[in-house]
């Protein structure tokens, strides 16, 4: 036992990162990954039973979870973003250094990719049994959907970038009031399942139009894994080269969201908290000239 505990140390030695940011970017990798498997896994299961073992709602539960899982396991790492949308907002109000950005979004990227491979590796029967081996993106047995963003046929290029800056900005804003610590506190340890209860709450109201991505790392990365893996070069082009709306738009809303908290209610609560803080030391200054008032005329 004791020699196994020895290996053990060393291995853990051997294989250390001491990189910090890299290690950050890793932890966003297997978080992201964590999302986009169990995420997609749940419309894997809608799509490929043709809706016998699956239903909306449990995908968007599926979602809101997955979101929740993906924040523990790297939160205390990365601090959990999943989304590239959201170090974009956090990046912004100056709580996270700019250089992050790129590196998070590519990781978070990756892990989708990863997260939408494991996915294909899980249903590759089903898959191929759903549709006969044709591997289709858009139309009868279409099952690009799984793992990208698609819009609906009443969904209209205009409106799909209306929906996807709405709902991003829906996330930023509920997120920054979770995170915010002039706002209402929420006890320490469940950040997550507040971020994942807002995941399921955005899918439930506003993912009928087109899957509510609201994060272009979660639509990126699988898109990129179907381009390769058979369904090719139509996932970009189809609807109108639509894959620019997941891509673009979510940091848009993020821009609209960080906008809409800080002017309504951030800057508000952070200016009340500073003059609270001013007025704090200027009575503790007080008191301490009062005593060493007394102090003096004690002296004398």
């Amino acid at each position: 036992m004791g020699k196994q505990k020895e290996v053990l140390e060393k291995l853990a030695e051997a294989f250390q990162i001491r990189h910090v940011l890299l290690r950050q970017a890793l932890a966003e990798c297997l978080g992201t990954l964590i999302l986009v498997m169990f995420g997609c896994g749940a419309v894997a299961q809608l799509v490929l039973s043709r809706g016998s073992h699956a239903t909306f709602l449990s995908v968007n539960l599926a979602f809101g979870f997955a979101a929740t899982l993906g924040i523990l396991v790297s939160g205390q790492v990365s601090g959990g973003h999943l989304n590239p949308a959201v170090t974009l907002a956090l990046c912004l109000l100056g709580r996270v250094p700019w250089r992050k950005f790129p590196l998070f979004f590519f990781f978070q990227t990756l892990g989708a990719f990863l997260g939408a491979a494991v996915v294909f590796g899980l249903y590759f029967d089903a898959l191929q049994d759903f549709s006969q081996g044709e591997l289709v993106v858009v139309g009868k047995n279409a099952t690009a959907g799984i793992f990208a963003t698609y819009p609906s046929k009443h969904l209209s290029p205009v409106n799909g970038l209306f929906d996807q800056i709405i709902g991003t900005a829906a996330l930023i804003i509920c997120i920054l009031a979770i995170v915010d610590p002039h706002n209402n506190p929420v006890p320490r340890g469940l950040e997550p399942f507040t971020v994942g209860f807002v995941v399921l709450v955005i899918g439930l109201s506003m993912g009928f139009n087109s899957g509510y991505a609201v994060n272009p790392a979660r639509d990126l990365g699988p898109r990129a894994f179907t381009a390769l893996a058979g369904w090719g070069g139509e996932v970009f082009t189809a609807n109108t080269y639509w894959f620019l709306v997941p891509i673009c738009a979510p940091f848009l809303g993020a821009v609209v969201g960080v906008l809409m908290y800080q002017l309504m209610i951030g800057y508000h609560l952070e200016r009340d908290a500073q003059e609270k803080q001013k007025r704090k030391k200027e009575e503790e200054e007080e008191e301490r000239l009062k005593l060493s008032s007394i102090t003096t005329n004690e002296d004398a």
